[in-house]
């Protein structure tokens, strides 16, 4: 079974970093093999980036992503660029406070996520980018919620692990809420 991720946003929100930690969670604690293809622009904090990421039971054979089955978009010009690349029936993950109102198109799901707000309120919104992999994790299958959380351990920062946990654990409920809830197009 193979899975395709895009992250997308810009410099300095660690799209780079949860595309490696997913695809970490993937090959290293579930034991399937994954690729990551990053790409930034030149400027330091601010550029558009994004990080692809295959996931797959067997060998990866072609390890560019076609049609991402899963967007996770955390800026206007990600999702302007990116969101017409989805697959029919695929799930969008967007930070409500840095994409304006939109339309999903026909067959998504769409998610907005404060996750710039939830991880400020757990004081510091540099961990945004965790807080959407919890979300990615109880709306997708891509990876196991245990899985995902010893990668993102055993990647972030020494003396930042309790933050991070508490910002995956924010995630992960606020999105096993989201998905509790009615199903509708836009959520």
């Amino acid at each position: 079974m193979r899975k395709e991720i895009r992250f997308g946003g810009f410099g300095g929100q660690g799209i780079i970093s949860a595309g490696n930690i997913t695809g970490k969670a993937a090959s290293i604690f579930e034991d399937k093999n994954a690729v990551l293809i990053q790409s930034y622009g030149p400027e330091a904090r601010g550029g558009a980036c994004s990080a692809d990421v295959v996931i797959e039971d067997e060998k990866i054979d072609y390890p560019q992503i076609t049609t991402p089955e899963v967007l996770v978009l955390m800026s206007q010009e990600a999702y302007e660029k990116y969101s017409n690349e989805i697959q029919d029936g695929g799930i969008m993950l967007l930070e409500e406070d840095l994409v304006e109102e939109t339309e999903p198109p026909e067959g998504v799901n769409q998610y907005k996520i404060p996750a710039t707000k939830i991880a400020e309120d757990l004081g510091h919104k540099i961990v945004a980018n965790v807080v959407m992999l919890g979300v990615l994790v109880a709306v997708t299958s891509a990876v196991e919620p245990e899985k995902m959380r010893e990668s993102i351990l055993s990647s972030v920062p020494d003396g930042t692990e309790e933050l991070n946990e508490k910002a995956f654990e924010s995630g992960l409920e606020y999105g096993r809420k989201k998905t509790g809830e009615e199903l509708t197009t836009t959520r």
